[in-house]
C-alpha cells in the first residue's frame, strides 16, 4: 500500500492558477498509474487526469483538457497537476491516487487502489 500526501491547494479567483502536488511516502515501483481526481459537495467524484507513470503517457477529462496539465518527476515518483485559467466549476477536494494496473479512460475511482486525504481548491468568480 502507498500512502499519498496531496499539497498546494487554496483559493483562487477565476482566471487565476494553481499548481498541486502529491508525495509518495513508499515505494511506488508497482505502480502503473496516477491520478487526480476531484469531488465537490453533493456531486460524486471525478477523474481529472491520469499519467502511465513508465511512459509518461497523459488522459485527461473534457472538463480540464486544454487548462490543466499533470506530470510526474520520475526521480521521487512525486506527481502534480497545474491547472490553470481556473473557473469556479473547478472547486472542490482533489484527490491524489494510485493504480497498480494500467491507466483507463474514463478515469474511475474504481480502478485505483491508494488514496491520498485530499486538499481543497476553492474558485471565487
Amino acid at each position: 500500500q502507498v500512502e499519498l500526501v496531496e499539497s498546494g491547494g487554496g483559493s483562487v479567483q477565476a482566471g487565476g492558477s494553481l499548481r498541486l502536488s502529491c508525495a509518495p511516502s513508499h515505494n511506488m515501483y508497482s505502480t502503473n498509474c496516477m491520478g487526480w481526481f476531484r469531488q465537490a459537495p453533493g456531486k460524486e467524484r471525478e477523474g481529472v487526469a491520469s499519467i502511465y507513470t513508465r511512459s509518461g503517457g497523459t488522459i485527461y477529462a473534457d472538463s480540464v483538457k486544454g487548462r490543466f496539465t499533470i506530470s510526474q518527476d520520475t526521480a521521487d515518483k512525486s506527481v502534480y497537476l497545474q491547472m490553470n485559467s481556473l473557473k469556479s466549476e473547478d472547486t472542490a477536494m482533489y484527490y491524489c491516487a494510485a493504480a497498480l494496473w494500467t491507466c483507463t479512460w474514463p478515469i474511475v475511482p474504481s480502478s485505483f487502489t491508494d488514496w491520498g486525504q485530499g486538499t481543497q481548491v476553492t474558485v471565487s468568480s
